[in-house]
């Protein structure tokens, strides 16, 4: 499990999830006495090496791999939760 920097704090992500699988995810929580963020996170830190694997491109791929992980940029390819609404004026 790779644990942040002293001087970096864990980050709040929001996502939507279907119905079932969150009820999943609380029977896990509820049988293991854990939070539902512990399995998510460890579902994130083990799938996440595979996802690079298949949607970087090998040079940034490289750059992570050795340690050296960008920030991203500031355009994304659509909305982000936590983004302003665009209004047409």
């Amino acid at each position: 499990m790779v644990r942040p920097r002293k001087a970096e704090k864990l980050k709040v992500v929001a996502v939507r999830i279907d119905p079932a699988i969150e009820r999943r995810l609380r029977l896990l929580a509820e049988t293991s006495g854990r939070k539902p963020s512990f399995f998510l996170q460890q579902l994130i830190e083990g799938g996440i090496s595979t996802l690079e694997e298949v949607w970087l491109p090998p040079r940034l791929l490289e750059q992570v791999r050795a340690g050296e992980v960008p920030e991203p940029a500031a355009s994304r390819v659509g909305p982000d939760l936590f983004d302003e609404p665009a209004f047409e004026r």
